[in-house]
This record gives C-alpha cells, sequence and structure tokens, in this order.
C-alpha cells in the first residue's frame, strides 16, 4: 500500500498537497470535494454517480485520520462523508489533469442538455 509522507492543507484551506514517493501533488479543494468517494458523490454502482455542480468556493474545513489508511475531509458545503484512502489520494494526484478535463466536460455537456431555448 502506497502511503503518504505529508499531508498539508494551505493557510486558505483552498489546497491539500499530499506527498508520496518525494512527490507533491496538489489538489484543490473543488477537485476534491467533486471527486469525492462518497455514496453521495458516486453512487452506489456503475452509471449511479452525481456530478456536483457549485463547488468552486468550498474550502476543507477538517482532516480527520482514519486509521493509518486514510482521511475524510470535512467540507465547508456539509459534506463529511468521504473517506480518502491513501490508494484513491494518489490516483487523484496522478490523474489529476485527466480527472479534471473530464470533470469540465461533463459540466459542459450537462450545462448544454439542460440549456432551453426560448423564442421570442
Amino acid at each position: 500500500m502506497i502511503t503518504p509522507s505529508q499531508i498539508n492543507l494551505s493557510k486558505n484551506k483552498k489546497v491539500l498537497t499530499v506527498t508520496f514517493d518525494e512527490t507533491e501533488y496538489s489538489m484543490t479543494s473543488e477537485y476534491l470535494r467533486v471527486y469525492s468517494p462518497s455514496a453521495e458523490v458516486q453512487g452506489h454502482g456503475p452509471g449511479q454517480e452525481t456530478l456536483q455542480l457549485n463547488k468552486q468556493d468550498v474550502e476543507i474545513e477538517k482532516l480527520n485520520p482514519m486509521g493509518n489508511y486514510a482521511i475524510s475531509i470535512h467540507f465547508s458545503d456539509g459534506h463529511t462523508t468521504g473517506i480518502y484512502s491513501w490508494s484513491y489520494l494518489h490516483h487523484l494526484g496522478v490523474g489529476k489533469d485527466v480527472l479534471w478535463l473530464d470533470y469540465c466536460n461533463r459540466v459542459e455537456n450537462s450545462s448544454k442538455n439542460n440549456y432551453h431555448k426560448v423564442e421570442i
């Protein structure tokens, strides 16, 4: 199991930096919130995910250790149920660029699908 050597929260509570094998992965609170491993976000199976919107102002209020395998992150929007295992945090850090682009595309597609043409 990969284990972080350091976890640091920025003073403004908007960036969590996790160090694995001397490599730092900085992740915004928005990114961590929209990719929460909770059932509320991920659902209980494939295709049950809930797209998280308007999380750009969310902050990390609290980090709680979960044994020696994970942390739970409490966010300013009241979300507290995500347990971020070391392997999941590593996955989010390594895949950040691809995952963020995927999220942005899903948000864009969602807004296009919710667009209603108004005739004047």
